[in-house]
C-alpha cells in the first residue's frame, strides 16, 4: 500500500518528464534518474522503480524503440544534489531544502514538477516517541535525547526544528541530540530506546509501525511535497531545442 501511494505522489512528475523527453530530447534513450537514500536503499528501489518501469513502456511507445532509466541512488543528500548539479544524472527527485541548494549551486536548474498526494501539495512530517513513553507534550521534550535526520534534510532538520523552536525547545533544551542520517534509522533509535524521539517524514513512520516498531505521533508537522528537476543543461519548456 505505501508503495502504491509513493507512486500516486510521484505520478505528475512522471508525465512531465514524458512530455519533456519525447519533445525537448528525442534522440535520448537512455536516461539516469537520481534520488538520495533517505531510507534504506532497498525501499527507495522498491518505491521508485515501478514507477520508472511506467515512464521506460510509455516513452518508448512514444519514440517507437526501447527506451531505459537507469536509477542512481546517492548514499547522501549532498551526493544526491552533487549529481544533479554536476549532470551525472538526468533528472532527479529532490526535497525542498535539497532543491534550493541545488539552486544555489546552479541557477540554471528548473523545476519539472511537483509531487501532488491526493490532489495536495503538502504532507506531514512527525515527531515520533515509544509508544508507551511519559512524553504527552513538545514542552515534555526538555533534557530528553533527540534524534534528527539528515542535517540537509528538510523534514528531518529544518522544519522539525522551526517547529520545536515555535515550541519553546531550543538546542540548549535539549539532553542531547544526534543527526542520524535516515528515516528509517530514526524510527529504529527511538524504538530501541536510544533516543527518547525523533523527527521523519509520516510515510515512513507508518510503514514501520504496520512492520511492528511500537511508536505513537507526539506532533505533526506541513511539508510541501518534493520537486523534481532536470539536469541543469535542460529546461523545463517544451519549447527548448
Amino acid at each position: 500500500m505505501q508503495n502504491k501511494n509513493n507512486n500516486r505522489r510521484f505520478v505528475t512528475l512522471c508525465l512531465s518528464v514524458l512530455l519533456l523527453l519525447s519533445t525537448t530530447h528525442a534522440t535520448a534513450r537512455s536516461l539516469s534518474f537520481g534520488v538520495y537514500a533517505a531510507d534504506s536503499p532497498t525501499t527507495v528501489v522498491a518505491q521508485f522503480r515501478p514507477v520508472l518501469n511506467v515512464i521506460e513502456k510509455r516513452l518508448a511507445a512514444l519514440l517507437k524503440e526501447p527506451v531505459t532509466i537507469k536509477m542512481q541512488i546517492a548514499p547522501t543528500y549532498k551526493a544526491g544534489v552533487d549529481d544533479l548539479v554536476n549532470d551525472r544524472v538526468d533528472f532527479s527527485r529532490l526535497g525542498p531544502a535539497s532543491y534550493i541548494a541545488a539552486k544555489q549551486a546552479n541557477a540554471q536548474l528548473s523545476i519539472l514538477a511537483m509531487e501532488s498526494q491526493k490532489g495536495q501539495k503538502r504532507f506531514q512530517g512527525v515527531i515520533c516517541v515509544a509508544e508507551q513513553s511519559p512524553i504527552t507534550t513538545l514542552s515534555d521534550l526538555k533534557g530528553k535525547r533527540f534524534a534528527f535526520g539528515n542535517p540537509r534534510s528538510t523534514i528531518g532538520r529544518y522544519l522539525v526544528q522551526l517547529h520545536l523552536m515555535q515550541a519553546g525547545i531550543h538546542a540548549r533544551d535539549l539532553g542531547s541530540y544526534a543527526y542520524l542520517g535516515r528515516h528509517d534509522t530514526v524510527v529504529l533509535a527511538v524504538a530501541s530506546g536510544r533516543y527518547d524521539a525523533g523527527a521523519l517524514k509520516q510515510s515512513t513512520f507508518q510503514r514501520l509501525v504496520e512492520q511492528g516498531s511500537r511508536l505513537r505521533v507526539l506532533a505533526a508537522f506541513d511539508n510541501v511535497t518534493k520537486p523534481g528537476s532536470p539536469a541543469k543543461g535542460w529546461k523545463a519548456s517544451s519549447s527548448d531545442n
